[in-house]
């Protein structure tokens, strides 16, 4: 008979492993950005874990990631580290999502998961977010030098963002743009992880990009 594993004394080593492997690449077809995040997560729990336990990381199981655990944790993250409350809330959405990977596929380290499960996020404060005026932006797009080839590139990169609402983050890149943008009525761009934005490109009073370069 196989024996059976006493209640939150699973090995947490192949719970990561199936977290990231299975889980994160195989169901959920998580971004690499988000996987790399969560990587840094557990690097920096398992970090704290061995130091507080003094058990490495291939010892611990889901006991020793019990809710006390996670809540000294992120206070090691604000107080030690200097961590905002943001970056606190996405060490937690990591941790979060791990645990609800176990409760699924371990059910003696349900009751682990459910009281992880249920620490909070903390509530931060939202930034307003500022905006340019159409006097401002037209001082922008004029400032460039198009007899130079950069400043033709600038105002190029800079108009094509103006227009289709797009952010200079994510994998928006120079490639999106030279082979997917010039030729088309609708810009493609690639947004945050898999998913895709379009936005119309209609020029007013300016140059269509395609002459500008």
């Amino acid at each position: 008979m196989k024996p059976v594993m006493a209640a939150g004394l699973t090995p947490v080593g192949p719970l990561l492993q199936a977290f990231f492997i299975d889980y994160l690449y195989g169901q959920k077809r998580a971004s690499a950005r988000t996987v790399e995040s969560y990587r840094d997560t557990f690097r920096l729990l398992l970090q704290f874990l061995r130091q507080t336990t003094e058990k490495e990381p291939s010892t611990l199981h889901t006991l020793d990631l019990d809710a006390p655990a996670i809540l000294s944790f992120l206070d090691h993250l604000e107080c030690q580290r200097n961590n905002q409350a943001q970056s606190r809330n996405v060490r937690l959405a990591a941790v979060h999502s791990f645990f609800r990977m176990v409760a699924i596929r371990d059910p003696g380290s349900v009751g682990v998961a459910t009281r992880v499960l249920a620490i909070p996020v903390k509530r931060t404060d939202k930034r307003l977010l500022g905006y340019l005026t159409r006097k401002e932006m037209d001082a922008l797009l004029n400032a460039h030098d198009l007899s130079q080839w950069a400043g033709r590139r600038d105002h190029a990169l800079l108009l094509t963002l103006y227009n289709t609402g797009a952010r200079v983050s994510g994998d928006y890149g120079t490639s999106e743009i030279s082979g997917s943008v010039w030729n088309q009525e609708f810009r493609a761009v690639q947004g945050q992880g898999k998913k895709g934005a379009t936005g119309s490109s209609v020029v007013v009073d300016k140059p269509h990009p395609a002459n500008v370069v």
